[in-house]
């Protein structure tokens, strides 16, 4: 079967589950199999890889600006790698390291199976490896290991995860003409296609990789997309349109910004996110504000935490949700001391 999925550039994509039995054979393929390509892999390959991850990834392309001074960038994307994946060409790569033909058939089976989706199963189309499987992202990495090579061949800095790709170079010239050829390449090679809307030349702190961007010092930042993305999450989760509790909002909050700041702690620059910190109180403000719904409710929640009069008299006002969520009653009623008391965090508490 499968279910929605979201990449790093917010797009859905669908993510294949085996079933029980599929994932212990993928898991023993993988077991035997990735000792024997882990040696063969490019250094400069880090999705899916043990030891190895978008941290790494994002370091590299770091250490790439900062010691070789590459001062452009030709970021690469691959239109629906994981859809695309040429079944022929991946059992070809495979087949000159395994000789086993049950292994190789075993494979290729797994390959054409159907997924289970609204109620069938669809049929082998003859291209395509389903995200969410043990043997998948060893697969992939099979497959684009013949695009490492080529890059390396021609002797090219880069930093590949999964199936985004960042070439450093020198010039502009440089990079469109790397661009262009290494579309011809994969076009020709390995049957896949350069998503034009999502790749370009230009200079790295004007581009994003994996989420993070690298400023004209070479510093990692959050991009603006992540920004903007978690900024409508902060917009999902704090609506009073969610049955939950108090309890439940501050535990699902703290477990999303957790999750999120254990990503993005990477970034050496904290500014950006410090400055969201005004903005995601006032939601948490807002939220409550709308929670204890009329008047009568929100002079006996402002009692308790310990407002009088004259600044009660807040708690009549007819103003909105969002301005109320800045007025001094609300301000000074859920502080951000009180805020952080019972456990409503922000960056500022994250970082500590």
């Amino acid at each position: 079967m499968s279910i929605p999925k979201v990449d790093w550039n917010g797009v859905q994509f669908a993510w294949g589950i085996p079933t029980v039995l599929d994932r212990f054979v993928q898991q023993l393929l993988l077991g035997e199999l990735q000792p024997l390509y882990e040696p063969t892999f490019s250094q400069h390959s880090w999705g899916f890889r043990p030891g190895r991850g978008a941290h790494n990834a994002v370091k590299s392309a770091q250490r790439i600006l900062t010691e070789e001074a590459k001062s452009w960038v030709v970021d690469m994307d691959i239109k629906g790698f994981f859809d695309n994946v040429d079944h022929d060409i991946l059992m070809r790569l495979i087949s000159l390291q395994i000789r086993d033909k049950r292994v190789l058939k075993l494979i290729g089976r797994m390959l054409r199976a159907g997924v289970w989706e609204q109620g069938r199963v669809s049929k082998p189309t003859g291209k395509g490896t389903p995200q969410g499987g043990p043997l998948s992202p060893l697969l992939a990495n099979i497959y684009l290991d013949v695009l490492d090579k080529e890059l390396e061949r021609r002797g090219l800095s880069f930093s590949r995860y999964a199936d985004d790709c960042n070439i450093y170079v020198g010039s502009e010239k440089a990079a469109q003409r790397v661009l262009e050829g290494i579309t011809k390449f994969v076009a020709q090679r390995l049957k896949l296609e350069i998503s034009a809307s999502k790749s370009g030349v230009d200079r790295p702190w004007k581009r994003k990789f994996l989420g993070f961007r690298l400023s004209p010092e070479a510093i990692i930042e959050v991009g603006d997309k992540a920004i903007e993305r978690f900024r409508e999450r902060v917009r999902q989760l704090w609506t009073n349109k969610q049955n939950a509790t108090s309890t439940q909002m501050r535990d699902q909050w703290k477990c999303y910004i957790r999750g999120w700041w254990q990503y993005y702690q990477l970034t050496g620059n904290t500014k950006p996110l410090l400055a969201q910190d005004g903005w995601i109180r006032r939601h948490m403000r807002k939220y409550f504000w709308q929670r204890w719904h009329s008047s009568k409710g929100r002079l006996k929640s402002l009692r308790k935490l310990g407002i009088r009069y004259p600044l009660l008299g807040g708690a009549k006002s007819g103003r909105g949700a969002w301005r109320m969520a800045k007025h001094p009653v609300m301000q000074k009623a859920l502080s951000n001391r009180t805020l952080r008391r019972y456990g409503f965090l922000c960056f500022a508490d994250l970082l500590g």
